[in-house]
């Protein structure tokens, strides 16, 4: 049998990184980064069904929850902010779906949703179906906004499917009439019951299938339209069949189902969703008197080209604004982080003051007098061998001697009254030594420095003018005794 630690010799107990290594050790802080920074990017907006368990809201304002079914569970967090926005006051064993984005907390390994709206859960068997398909229809990309097209304009021919004998197709005539007329090409088809899905994804299909330039013009826009009615009235239109007709039409299409309260799947598939026919109608044409007023307007933009350059700026100071993270999600570790110490504070510092106890009794325990007055007699010992030798200061007296010598030796020879003896004599006035004629003449009384002695002198001789021509030999000094 192979021995499992037969690549490894005594080297491997100890890390080694060499040099281009593609899996150097990280710190636990940049792990946990980028293990944030991974839940964070992929689950950026989630929706979770779950029961309420363990709802704490701590003192800070902040709400602590966890979200669990049979087989699972996530702990939740609702910051200050979105907890005051809630519609209800949630409890323990409440079934609720929450809205929110998936993070990490590092403080303690684990990861949580951040809720930023929550909502009561009480749906039936036909409305968990009905979620279920819309799910599956989203997974496929067919509700994506980057799918939805712009309505034309002013679209020259509208393409409805309704039933062609209820009140809807008149609301929808009379509000065209009213606002902008247009061409409208009704295909009539039955809005419930059975068969109605099948049909109603035949007309749209059909709208779609129509070519530019035939005997039959082709919609600029279609509208899908029905009244108001519950669920099952409505149910044709959150088949399958209907909503991939709607996804797929080429033309740009206006779901106008229900009244303004009524959600289908084919309102998130059309590119506009009308709140009732008659909006879809308005949404369709813009109204003939306001374009003429627009058109009158324009001639009076120059004179507002400084607000709308204003306008423009804020707007793009609002984009740049959605765009920063907002201060919940820079702050929230930061915030659970405090909440957490907040809680841990009060036991470390008792569990600090108990550890300090300790090592108070075993420290007293070593201060013994015995012990203390050992150590003095031990450095008294020692301070007495460590005197001072007669020898090392005798020799640095003679050292300094020697020096000091020396420094006199070179001081006497730069001695000026030494040449004195040689029968030399300096010449002072003033204080100051006088060193040629000219100051000597200058100078009038002198003083002659001998060795033995000083004599005061005057000189006799006036300075002579300086001629312009030559230069004037020096006169001789004739001093005589005062």
């Amino acid at each position: 049998m192979a021995d499992p630690f037969a690549p490894y010799d005594d080297a491997a107990l100890l890390a080694n990184e060499a040099p281009g290594d593609n899996a150097p050790a990280l710190s636990v802080s940049e792990l946990s980064g980028a293990l944030k920074r991974t839940v964070e990017d992929r689950f950026g907006h989630v929706r979770v069904r779950g029961e309420i368990s363990g709802w704490k809201r701590h003192v800070s304002g902040h709400c602590y929850l966890a979200l669990k079914d049979d087989k699972a569970v996530i702990d939740g967090v609702v910051w200050k902010g979105q907890a005051a926005n809630l519609r209800f006051r949630p409890e323990d064993g409440i079934e609720v779906i929450c809205t929110g984005k998936l993070t990490t907390y590092p403080g303690r390994s684990k990861y949580q949703i951040v809720i930023d709206r929550m909502e009561l859960a009480g749906q039936g068997a036909l409305m968990a179906l009905l979620d279920k398909r819309r799910r599956a229809l989203a997974a496929e990309g067919l509700f994506d906004e980057d799918r939805k097209r712009a309505l034309p304009f002013l679209p020259r021919t509208i393409g409805v499917v309704t039933s062609p004998t209820g009140a809807v197709i008149r609301d929808i005539l009379h509000r065209l009439a009213d606002r902008f007329p247009s061409r409208v090409l009704v295909w009539g088809v039955p809005v419930q019951g059975e068969g109605a899905a099948d049909k109603v994804a035949a007309a749209v299909n059909g709208f779609s299938a129509i070519q530019r330039g035939g005997p039959v013009p082709r919609p600029d826009l279609v509208i899908v339209a029905r009244g108001g009615g519950s669920i099952e009235d409505l149910w044709a239109f959150n088949e399958e069949v209907v909503v991939r007709a709607v996804a797929g039409c080429t033309i740009p299409i206006v779901s106008a189902v229900g009244h303004e309260t009524d959600t289908t799947l084919c309102d998130f598939a059309a590119d506009r969703r009308a709140p009732t026919p008659t909006a879809a109608a308005e949404m369709a044409v813009p109204v003939r008197a306001e374009l003429a007023g627009y058109l009158d307007a324009l001639g009076g933009r120059m004179s507002n080209c400084a607000r709308r350059h204003r306008e423009r700026a804020g707007e793009r100071f609002e984009s740049v604004a959605r765009r920063m993270p907002t201060p919940d999600t820079l702050l929230g570790p930061q915030r659970q982080k405090l909440d957490d110490l907040s809680e841990r504070l009060p036991r470390a510092l008792s569990k600090r003051l108990a550890v300090a106890r300790g090592d108070l009794a075993h420290a007293s325990g070593a201060l013994r007098p015995r012990l203390l007055a050992t150590r003095i007699e031990r450095d008294r010992a020692r301070l007495t061998h460590a005197g001072l030798r007669p020898v090392l200061v005798t020799t640095q007296i003679a050292d300094g001697e020697r020096r000091l010598e020396a420094l006199w030796r070179l001081a006497r020879s730069l001695n000026p009254d030494l040449v004195l003896q040689r029968g030399y004599a300096r010449v002072e006035a003033g204080g100051h030594v006088v060193a040629s004629a000219e100051k000597a003449r200058e100078a009038g009384v002198m003083t002659l420095v001998f060795v033995d002695g000083r004599v005061d002198v005057t000189t006799t001789d006036a300075p002579p003018p300086r001629p312009k021509a030559r230069v004037p030999s020096a006169p001789s000094l004739q001093p005589r005794l005062l």
